[in-house]
This record gives C-alpha cells, sequence and structure tokens, in this order.
C-alpha cells in the first residue's frame, strides 16, 4: 500500500469518474496477480460490508448474555450452564482463527468472507429451531467458527481496501460493529426475548446476517491470498517478544471483561433487584457509551497509544469492584455500567491498530493470533465466571473480573509497545 493520500474528485465530470474507475480497475488487475497494489481509492463500500459481518457475528455471540434466563428456563437448565453457551463459541472461534488463514491459504478472501457469513446464517437457524441443549451447542459451535474465521482475517482485509494512512479510519468503521452489536444484543435482545421470545430473536440475528452476505456480495472486490498462511508462521509471529506480551495482556483485558458481562444480568437482577425494563436500560446505556467509546478510542489513538490500551482495562477494573460492594441505588449502578461501556468501547479498536503496527509483514496471522487469544479470553471469562457464580454469587465474579482488568493494565504499561519487531526479530 501507498502511504500517499490522494483524494479522488468525482465532481470534474466524466474525466474524473473515469479516472476513479481506472484506478480501481488498476488495484483489481494488482490484487489478482498478488502484486502491491499502491492503492490510491478506498472501497469503503467493501469498509461497510466487513462491519455488516462484524456485527452479524457478534452479535450473535452476544444474545445470551441477555438471553441466558428465559434460554435456561425454556430448556430446562442452569443459567451457569446456559452461559457454557457462550464458552462453546469462543473455544470454536479459538480454533478456527488459527487455523482459517492455512486451511484457506489458496482461496480468494472474497469468497472465504461471504463463506463464513454464509455460515452465520445456518448457526442463527439452529440456535433459533433448536429442541434441546445439544442442538443449542452445536448451533453456537458453527457460529464460533464463522465468528473466529471471520475476525481472524478482518484486520488484514481491511489494510488491502484503503490506502495505508487511512488504515485506522477503516479499523474504526469496521470495530464499531461490535458497539453497535452491544446496543442490540443486550438491551434489545432482553426486550424483544421478554415480547416475541429468545427463539425468534435469533431468527432476527439469521436476517442481520443474509444482509451482511448481500452487501458483501456486491461490494467485496477480488482479493488474492497473501502471507505464508501456515501454522508454522504463527508459532514464529507468537514466538516475537513484543507479541507475546501482548498476547498476554489481550487475554487478561478480555477475560476480566467478559467474566462481568457475561453474567451481567443474574448480577442486576439478583444484587441490585431491578426489573426486566430496568436492565434493558443499563444494557442501552452500555451500548450507546460503548458505540461513542469507540470513536473516541480512534481519537486517542492518534495522540497516544499506550494510553489509550492501558485506562480502559484499569476503570473497568475499578468499575467491577465497586459494583462488587454495591447492593442498592440503581441510579449509581446504571451510571457505572455507562462509564464501563464507553471505556470497553475503545478496547477492540485499539487491539486491532496494534496488530496493524506491531505485525504489519503478516496481519492474517496477527490477527488470527489475536482473536484466539481474545476467544480464549471469553472462554475464560465465561467459564471462570460460571463456577464463581455457582459458588460466590454474582458480586465475587465482578470482585474477580476487577481484579484481572487492573492487573491487564499494569501489564500493559510496563511491557506492552506497538512498534514492529526489529528485522532480526522478525526473522527469528
Amino acid at each position: 500500500m501507498t502511504t500517499t493520500d490522494r483524494n479522488i474528485s468525482v465532481t470534474g465530470g466524466s474525466a474524473g469518474i473515469g479516472t476513479a474507475i481506472a484506478q480501481e480497475a488498476d488495484s483489481l488487475d494488482a490484487e489478482a496477480a498478488g502484486r502491491p497494489t499502491g492503492r490510491t481509492v478506498a472501497y469503503w463500500g467493501a469498509v461497510v460490508s466487513m462491519m455488516l459481518g462484524v456485527f452479524g457475528l457478534v452479535t450473535a455471540e452476544f444474545l445470551p448474555i441477555s438471553l441466558l434466563t428465559p434460554m435456561a428456563a425454556d430448556l430446562g437448565i442452569t443459567e451457569s450452564l446456559a452461559g457454557q453457551a457462550i464458552s462453546t463459541t469462543a473455544i470454536l472461534a479459538f480454533a478456527a482463527s488459527l487455523l482459517v488463514s492455512s486451511f484457506t491459504r489458496a482461496l480468494n478472501r472474497r469468497h472465504v468472507m461471504m463463506g463464513l457469513s454464509a455460515l452465520l446464517v445456518v448457526s442463527n437457524l439452529l440456535v433459533a429451531y433448536a429442541p434441546g441443549y445439544l442442538a443449542l451447542l452445536l448451533g453456537r459451535m458453527l457460529l464460533g467458527a464463522a465468528l473466529g474465521g471471520f475476525w481472524a482475517m478482518s484486520t488484514a482485509i481491511v489494510m488491502r481496501l484503503v490506502p495505508e494512512p487511512l488504515v485506522p479510519r477503516g479499523l474504526s468503521i469496521m470495530v464499531s460493529g461490535v458497539a453497535a452489536a452491544t446496543i442490540f444484543a443486550a438491551p434489545v435482545g432482553s426486550y424483544l426475548g421478554a415480547v416475541i421470545g429468545w427463539r425468534p430473536v435469533f431468527l432476527l440475528a439469521a436476517g442481520l446476517g443474509v444482509l451482511a452476505l448481500a452487501v458483501q456480495f456486491f461490494t467485496l472486490p477480488s482479493l488474492e491470498p497473501r502471507g505464508h498462511g501456515s501454522l508454522s508462521t504463527l508459532l514464529r509471529v507468537a514466538r516475537r517478544p513484543r507479541v507475546a506480551a501482548g498476547l498476554l495482556a489481550v487475554l487478561l483485558v478480555f477475560s476480566g471483561h467478559f467474566a462481568l458481562f457475561t453474567y451481567v444480568r443474574p448480577f442486576l437482577e439478583n444484587v441490585t433487584g431491578v426489573a426486566i425494563a430496568s436492565v434493558s436500560a443499563m444494557l442501552l446505556g452500555f451500548g450507546v457509551a460503548n458505540y461513542a467509546g469507540t470513536y473516541f478510542g480512534g481519537f486517542m489513538l492518534e495522540r497516544n497509544m499506550r494510553l489509550t490500551m492501558a485506562l480502559p482495562p484499569l476503570a473497568i477494573g475499578a468499575i467491577g469492584i465497586v459494583l462488587s460492594s454495591t447492593t442498592g441505588a440503581p441510579w449509581l449502578v446504571g451510571a457505572l455500567i455507562a462509564v464501563w461501556g464507553f471505556a470497553f468501547g475503545t478496547v477492540p479498536v485499539a487491539w486491532s491498530n496494534w496488530v496493524a503496527q506491531t505485525i504489519p509483514d503478516e496481519p492474517e496471522s496477527g490477527g488470527g493470533l489475536l482473536v484466539a487469544a481474545i476467544q480464549v479470553a471469553i472462554a475464560l471469562g465465561a467459564g471462570g465466571g460460571g463456577m464463581v457464580l455457582s459458588l460466590g454469587g454474582a458480586s465475587g465474579v465482578f470482585g474477580l473480573g476487577g481484579m484481572t482488568l487492573i492487573t491487564a493494565a499494569l501489564l500493559i504499561s510496563l511491557r506492552v509497545r506497538q512498534q514492529p519487531e526489529p528485522a532480526a526479530s522478525c526473522q527469528a
């Protein structure tokens, strides 16, 4: 990619339009030949299609959080067992994130991404019509494969869709799908679950997957595979010291967050005693604040990346500890949850930029490692949080998650760097 940001005017008549079309055609020809594109145009429609894919996947991943109680009651299982539907998705996403680049290294990335979006649709349909717990887990396993594969390749693909100076902006747009999913999956999911039932909510999630697939069909250009795409490459990248420290920090940040977020509804209902309408309102506040935090994170990344990476887990950890000792004052709980949402909004975009800056030579492998670490963290957070929930209640979950996040903030401050490895280290 070029480091020159040239804007193409389409107001200069047919010549300007013709130039834009010719440049896009040249870029596509270069992609097909596997050459550096020197891209001077951005495929923003394709970036939006990636955002829609992320939105659909993360919505489906998080829906059980807001529907945990009715799902458990309908299937005749405990809430902690229902929570394992989230950890099961995370386990499969972990495997897919590590294997997708190797297994698809001969395939056009356009076709791979569309195939993963189609898998999202199938998984949601299986969950919606699941007759029992095992069928539910099967649908969630397919979702994990789609989620891990899509996320693992998303950063590398955005890096190929826009000129190099616009990569942070493109990543911010793509990652905003996470915040939008948080708005939809938590408050809207819990509200619609109470009105129409949890199964129709998953049918709506399948519809989101169809929308993402359609937009990808019309906007994603042909993207021939790049990079080495092998398991040995993954191991070499993971052994780089700066990468290893970053992945450990990711593990702590996301496991702490999801220990809290997976069981936020039982906490609100059982500890603070709020009604379902108030739960939906608080989760909506979380989601809206999370969406705003995504764009604030992009603003902060341009000024101080280390602070943008370290401050949010510190703030969320402190909020978790405060909430663990809170037994009333719903207005205070709602305010703290909104601040939590705002802080977490900066986290995904910060770590996506960390991959782009730290592992620019192997972004698919770097993205796979990042997603693998996140999915392990989700499994640890949801699974470990479920055990703590059974033994010590929701307050214990929030205390443990808060301490984990504070530890992550300290590690980021002391050890995490975003610059690429020196050449000798990269070749090791």
